[in-house]
């Protein structure tokens, strides 16, 4: 007789009587939920993967943004300086280099060569020099008769 029935009159007493068979099926289920989410992250790091991901996004466009600036003042600074070589080998004013145009040193160049012929067409002829004591036959020089005179005086 040494397990006779005891009735339970409290609470105390059944949470007493129950407690070892509650903490066996807790740390039961609680295994199991381990065991079927095992291998995933929890909610706080999923937030800050994905925090740390849209930083990265954002820093990744800015640089690329960056880029594409920095590539576009270097084609136009290339572009220009072609522009200023080839305005200088068709003997073109520098002032006009910036109105060629073309994409490839070969457009420009022949764009250089149109506008050479108007540019060269429009010019007068540089004059030819003539040294002091010479006077041309029949071209007027305001310098003329001192020239003579002086020429008269020394032989």
């Amino acid at each position: 007789m040494a397990n006779e029935f005891k009735a339970i009159e409290t609470q105390e007493d059944f949470d007493a009587a129950i407690k070892a068979r509650l903490d066996r099926n807790t740390k039961t289920v609680t295994d199991e939920v381990k065991k079927s989410y095992e291998g995933y992250i929890s909610p706080d790091e999923a937030k800050e993967l994905t925090d740390r991901v849209d930083s990265l996004t954002k820093a990744l466009t800015e640089k690329d943004t960056s880029i594409a600036d920095l590539t576009a003042k270097n084609k136009a600074y290339e572009t220009a300086s072609v522009k200023a070589r080839i305005a200088h080998e068709k003997g073109l004013p520098f002032e006009l280099a910036e109105r060629l145009s073309g994409e490839t040193e070969e457009d420009i160049s022949a764009d250089a060569d149109k506008l050479a012929q108007f540019v060269s067409a429009g010019r007068a002829p540089a004059p030819l020099y003539e040294p002091q004591g010479s006077v041309g036959a029949g071209v007027k020089n305001e310098y003329a008769a001192a020239a003579s005179l002086l020429d008269s005086l020394t032989n």
